[in-house]
């Protein structure tokens, strides 16, 4: 049978599809491109924004207008509107999150030890999802009470994964050519919590009884780290990468947001991530317009962001989710003042993106090359990722995908750089 998988929303997400491909290979069927060829799909839904809840809806009618007569709805969306998945046009089978990970047995009405005879490797799922790094999920779920979170509600209390199921999913994934694992979950930096372990022990495992040649970590709440954890980056596999969702500069909104972090301690943080950590790049996401927010507040948030000079980041218009306590909040912010906030936020967080990339013009760094598109009598056109996030565009003579090679930054072109090969990996 040939099956088309489709993802939306977070790389935890991605992690899971790619989880799935590997398992619907291990049974004998084939991943295909898109959907028009497809004789099955699996769609893994997000619910973290309106927006993204939309999205869902929409990828699920594509795929039935593509033909798709068989159609399995999975993720946070289908898991929190189970009835409204299951009405969509071609959706034959609705898998909560609780269910997700017996989402191919269920399916194909397998036994687990379909996958326990000889364990593939994990190769890039092809056409739009086709990615050189492999996100590996090491935990789920989330224990905090963010007020304005429904992740929490569609994934349920925080789980970790064994030491080592993660370093065998690390090793299939290097067995299937893979140049970077990217470590994901709901509440990556909780970790351990219920193995009465850190986070920490799990990277030194990786490193220990891997060869992984670039590891990097997906996003880390603030509250979940000290000074001893940046003492890993000494480590040169270790990405130079943090991204710390900060989600708002002012302390009251933070208290109304339940954030266990402050200004103060979010700044002391920032400092010592970069006294200890070289060229790293901190990256953050910010809500415009979260219930109750004065124009004060919006002035604190803004002159916080300005004040941590962010390598980048996301800014999401607060949106209302049924079932979280921000959804219930007086004061909310009206649309248009969401928007206007967001677009303020928008332009510092581009501002400073930009100081921070025009800092490596000139400067030679390894970049991992993700996708390659032919140029005529120039050659390739090569783009990729820095270890610190950076996306480099450069021209190679022949395909260079998901090779890692030396290059010269030499100028800053929109919301990248252009770099020269001067050395191949």
């Amino acid at each position: 049978m040939k099956i088309y998988l489709d993802t939306i929303g977070c790389r935890l997400n991605q992690s899971e599809i790619e989880t799935m491909a590997r398992q619907f290979r291990a049974a004998g069927h084939e991943i295909v491109a898109s959907a028009d060829l497809a004789d099955m799909a699996v769609v893994n839904t997000c619910a973290v924004t309106t927006e993204a809840a939309a999205d869902s809806r929409g990828a699920i009618r594509r795929i039935a207008r593509a033909g798709v007569e068989e159609i399995v709805a999975t993720g946070c969306w289908a898991t929190l509107y189970p009835k409204q998945a299951g009405d969509l046009p071609n959706v034959l089978r609705v898998v909560t999150n609780d269910r997700k990970d017996r989402l191919v047995l269920e399916t194909l009405d397998l036994r687990p030890a379909t996958f326990d005879i000889e364990p593939l490797v994990r190769v890039p799922l092809p056409g739009l999802h086709r990615r050189t790094r492999a996100f590996i999920k090491v935990q789920d779920g989330c224990d905090n009470r963010c007020t304005f979170c429904i992740t929490t509600v569609a994934r349920g209390a925080g789980r970790s994964r064994a030491v080592a199921d993660v370093l065998l999913d690390i090793q299939s994934a290097l067995d299937g050519g893979a140049k970077e694992v990217v470590l994901t979950g709901v509440h990556l930096g909780s970790w351990g919590y219920d193995l009465r372990s850190h986070l920490t022990e799990l990277i030194k495992a990786i490193f220990r009884e891997t060869d992984v040649p670039r590891l990097r970590l997906s996003s880390l709440e603030p509250w979940d780290l000290n000074a001893d954890f940046f003492s890993l980056w000494t480590n040169p596999r270790l990405m130079p990468h943090l991204h710390l969702p900060l989600q708002s500069g002012s302390e009251s909104t933070l208290r109304r947001m339940a954030r266990k972090t402050t200004p103060d301690s979010f700044r002391a943080l920032v400092a010592i991530a970069r006294e200890t950590i070289p060229d790293v790049a901190i990256t953050t996401d910010i809500i415009a317009g979260f219930p109750g927010e004065t124009e004060e507040e919006f002035a604190e948030s803004m002159d916080f962001v300005c004040e941590m000079n962010f390598a980048g980041g996301h800014v999401f218009t607060f949106s209302p989710r049924p079932g979280t306590g921000a959804a219930r909040m007086k004061g909310q912010v009206k649309p248009e003042v969401r928007k206007k906030r967001n677009r303020i936020l928008r332009e510092a967080l581009e501002e400073s993106a930009k100081s921070y990339r025009e800092r490596f013009v000139g400067r030679e760094m390894p970049v991992l090359w993700e996708s390659t598109s032919e140029m005529g009598e120039w050659g390739w056109k090569m783009e990729g990722l820095t270890g610190n996030y950076l996306r480099v565009n450069a021209i190679a003579p022949s395909p260079r995908w998901n090779e890692v090679d030396q290059v010269r930054m030499e100028s800053v072109f929109g919301d990248r750089l252009k770099g020269v090969i001067v050395k191949k990996g």
